[in-house]
């Protein structure tokens, strides 16, 4: 079977570098997966789960939180903000911050923090997927 390269790059540093299989990961269209070979394209991310298979059959599971993708036929390039590996993720702390964000959403706030807090939302829900 065919591989792709996948590259993570963060602001501070190459988050993951390799040969994969496939990747999953959520975008503002949606959840999508990607197969060695695919048309170019760019797609800006959506918090959610990020699914690596990696070309030896084992699989890796991070919460990918804002960024942007590049998709070549033999590489696919993440220009992720913040991204965490499973067991980086407190879950404790992501079950806070979610009930924090739904009882600051049922305030009245104006729109920039409105704005703030559903990312807020999505990103302690993203964490909370990747573990549970």
């Amino acid at each position: 079977m065919d591989n792709i390269f996948l590259q993570i790059i963060t602001p501070t540093d190459v988050f993951y570098d390799g040969e994969v299989s496939f990747v999953e990961y959520n975008t503002t269209e949606g959840y999508v997966g990607i197969f060695p070979k695919h048309v170019p394209m760019t797609q800006v991310i959506e918090p959610g789960k990020l699914v690596i298979y990696e070309s030896n059959g084992d699989r890796k599971i991070a919460a990918l939180h804002a960024g942007f993708v590049k998709i070549m036929p033999d590489v696919i390039t993440i220009l992720a903000e913040i991204i965490e590996w499973r067991d980086d993720i407190d879950l404790d702390r992501a079950v806070r911050a979610k009930n924090r964000a739904e009882d600051e959403l049922s305030q009245n706030k104006n729109d920039l923090d409105l704005v703030k807090t559903e990312l807020a939302l999505k990103r302690a829900i993203a964490r909370i997927n990747v573990v549970g």
